[in-house]
């Protein structure tokens, strides 16, 4: 069963998403401050966290922060500041989604199903590299780099088809397929990240390539 954790310091809010959440089978915790949802998950296991941007002891921007620092789990982002939307997805802190106050909790479990979806234990081989989608990881030649959500989505979205150019819209219906808007700019900052994380095990190795004005191809091209 899918654990979930919830940061949220209105009682009311809480006990209304674990409500929806339980009767659609999904087993939840809940924490009223940041702090204490990060002290939770120091000692238990979760796979996706819904954490409210405006918290009572720091928001959920420093949350975020420091769950990235140590920690890939799936994070959705509620907030009602829609000019945050672009940070909250990657800009700065990697979010794998977010979800817009006033919501309703049947939007909420939909996001969460999505992302669960995502979750599913599935490992695909070709050509030499293959993806755990279990673990969020890519694999080549015996190595592993591990991702966010959204970033395996888009590298993975990339590496179907190797050679072949899909631009920023391609990218964006892949990794959020609710037809939401989202800037190009927020596609090509996860581009930049995950670029990052393989050039850290992978540096002499190319895999992503910049189109100009296009978009972007997976090849994996070595250094001579």
């Amino acid at each position: 069963m899918t654990q979930l954790l919830i940061i949220e310091d209105e009682p009311k809010i809480a006990r209304l998403l674990q409500d929806y959440l339980t009767h659609s089978g999904f087993s939840s915790h809940w924490c009223a401050t940041g702090q204490a949802g990060l002290d939770w998950l120091a000692e238990n296991n979760a796979q996706i966290v819904l954490l409210d941007l405006m918290l009572p002891d720091m928001d959920g921007l420093e949350v975020c922060k420091q769950l990235r620092r140590t920690s890939d789990i799936a994070i959705i982002m509620i907030t009602a500041r829609v000019d945050e939307v672009d940070r909250l997805l990657g800009l700065e802190l990697g979010a794998d989604d977010y979800i817009c106050k006033p919501f309703s909790p049947r939007e909420v479990v939909a996001r969460v199903k999505a992302l669960q979806r995502r979750l599913q234990p599935e490992t695909q081989h070709h050509q030499g590299f293959h993806f755990d989608d279990n673990r969020l990881s890519f694999h080549y030649q015996g190595q592993e780099v591990a991702f966010t959500m959204v970033e395996f989505a888009l590298l993975r979205s990339l590496a179907e088809r190797p050679g072949h150019i899909r631009n920023r819209q391609q990218l964006m219906d892949h990794i959020y397929d609710d037809n939401r808007i989202v800037s190009d700019r927020t596609v090509d900052s996860h581009i930049k990240k995950v670029r990052r994380k393989l050039a850290e095990v992978f540096p002499h190795t190319q895999f992503i390539h910049s189109i100009y004005g296009v978009g972007y191809r997976f090849d994996i091209e070595k250094e001579q």
